[in-house]
């Protein structure tokens, strides 16, 4: 799920429903300026004309300016075919520290849209003064170009993400009308991705990354990531360890976990955070639900048990099943913020009203308004498939989900349906070979890197933030106790002193601060 995404499901949580099916295209005010910042650093000479490059900068409103960036198609092939790394710049002015990268999660999230959007928001303002703050569409996503491009028609789109089926869940049958879905969707992003389909991995983003902090003027790395975005500074940290300077990697992945086995933990995580939520509303009038918390689980696993026999129908026609269910659902929890929506939810789900549920699965596979899509999902897929072992491990999908189902008893299986097993039917029957990267993440050589942590993350559970922590040999941990999915620049003092602190005077904290 997008938890290894979303996170923009995983980019800052409490600007995750405003980002998730929005799409902002400022128009620039024309003014071009082409400036050489490169740092001149020795590099092999078929990567000079990457390393050396010349940017030209488009104003677009107030600080926020863009670019593109230009890097090899394949990193084993610089001399060949090129892409282009769109970038937008929110900049500090004088008495920068140099540029911030940032990523703000996914596979799929856009950083330009986070940047340009956001920036006030993202980090805090010390560190807006400190550093211009850099966001870049990793290769294939939102206006890099090409763009990966699965479906063109919204209405397969559709039929892709909310299409029911005449097997019921959980049946061989169900698995083989998936499969032969997945097929055309997966023949599809070949057809209109071409060869990029290929070179969309972390090693090849990790290796982009340098080329953008080489020709913004930095000598070192300074870099943001939240969730995903973690990975991409983790293999970053591997690949490039002495070209590293302050590093903070919020709501961390542990990049050694194969994909069955994260999705099993992080599935374990909504269903830690649903049992959180429901402590929360009992404590409310009007909580639709009765007795303990554990009862109220139970009332949710309920609903979802029998919703597919109630055959509800949204206001626009499309059919609401329990996968969707557990999609909406899922969505509410990756902030405490969206609590009172989970609650309306439920509420309508009572008076067979599925208008707010889909709504919520909307946000989650940004969805727009209009019924249209931005390329966040299919990204997700295709880089999962592109990076993991999830369609090559040897697990059917039906066991896959038993095995979810017995890490996450309430919720994961539902949410599992339209996630897990659609990526693994896909990854299955992926037109292009899983990436040789990394099998360990030590970054040997680095300074010290600040992983940020939080106990009850649904997304990337706090688990994994302690072992990401120990395989980096200069790892950090900073812990926040509480909700949500991510926390940097949040509200929470302890956690932005501490991060602020480390960025602007490079201070590491002595001991693990435990933040509340």
């Amino acid at each position: 799920m997008r938890a290894r995404r979303l996170v923009l499901a995983a980019t800052v949580a409490a600007l995750a429903l405003l980002l998730s099916g929005c799409q902002f295209f400022p128009k620039p005010n024309g003014t071009t300026t082409t400036v050489t910042t490169h740092t001149e650093e020795a590099v092999p000479s078929p990567l000079k004309r990457f390393y050396e490059q010349s940017l030209t900068w488009k104003k677009q409103s107030g600080s926020i300016d863009s670019t593109f960036v230009t890097v090899p198609l394949t990193w084993d092939d610089p001399a060949g075919a090129t892409i282009k790394i769109a970038i937008a710049r929110h900049s500090a002015g004088s008495g920068k520290l140099g540029s911030l990268l940032i990523n703000p999660g996914g596979p799929g999230g856009s950083g330009y849209d986070f940047v340009d959007q956001y920036a006030n928001y993202i980090v805090t303002p010390s560190v807006l003064k400190k550093y211009d703050i850099i966001g870049f569409d990793p290769r294939g996503v939102g206006r890099s170009r090409p763009a990966i491009t699965c479906y063109t028609d919204p209405k397969k789109e559709d039929k892709l993400l909310y299409g029911t089926y005449s097997s019921p869940y959980g049946t061989q049958g169900w698995i083989d009308e998936l499969t032969a879905v997945e097929k055309d969707w997966s023949a599809a992003c070949l057809k209109n991705t071409g060869p990029l389909l290929g070179h969309i991995d972390a090693e090849s983003n990790a290796r982009d990354m340098d080329v953008i902090r080489a020709v913004l003027g930095d000598k070192k790395m300074h870099y943001l990531g939240y969730s995903y975005g973690t990975y991409l500074g983790t293999m970053y940290a591997e690949l490039f360890p002495t070209k590293v300077d302050r590093m903070v990697l919020d709501g961390p992945i542990d990049p050694l976990v194969g994909q069955l086995d994260s999705l099993a933990t992080q599935m374990a995580g909504f269903d830690s955070a649903l049992k959180a939520y429901m402590a929360d509303c009992m404590k409310h009038k009007g909580c639709p639900f009765t007795g303990s918390v554990d009862n109220g689980l139970h009332q949710v696993r309920a609903i979802l048990d029998g919703i597919d026999a109630r055959h509800l129908v949204g206001s626009d026609g499309r059919a609401v099943d329990s996968a969707t269910v557990g999609t909406g659902i899922s969505y509410t929890l990756y902030s405490q913020q969206s609590w009172p929506d989970l609650t309306q939810m439920f509420k309508d789900l009572a008076k067979n009203d599925a208008d707010s549920t889909l709504q919520n699965a909307d946000g989650y596979n940004n969805r727009g308004p209009d019924g249209t899509y931005d390329n966040e999902t299919d990204v997700y897929a295709a880089v999962t498939c592109a990076e993991s072992d999830i369609g090559t491990d040897g697990v059917t999908p039906l066991e896959g989900l038993a095995k979810i189902d017995a890490a996450a008893p309430i919720l994961g299986k539902y949410f599992a349906e339209d996630d897990y097993a659609v990526l693994d039917t896909a990854c299955s029957n992926w037109p292009e070979p899983v990436a040789k990267l990394p099998t360990t993440f030590d970054a040997k050589g680095a300074p010290p890197i600040l992983v940020v942590a939080t106990t009850n993350d649904p997304a990337t559970p706090y688990a994994g933030g302690v072992s990401l922590s120990k395989q980096l040999s200069s790892g950090v941990l900073l812990t926040h106790k509480g909700e949500g999915h991510t926390v940097y620049a949040q509200g929470d003092d302890c956690v932005d002193n501490t991060v602020d602190a480390y960025l602007i005077n490079g201070t590491v904290p002595a001991t693990d601060p435990m933040c509340n």
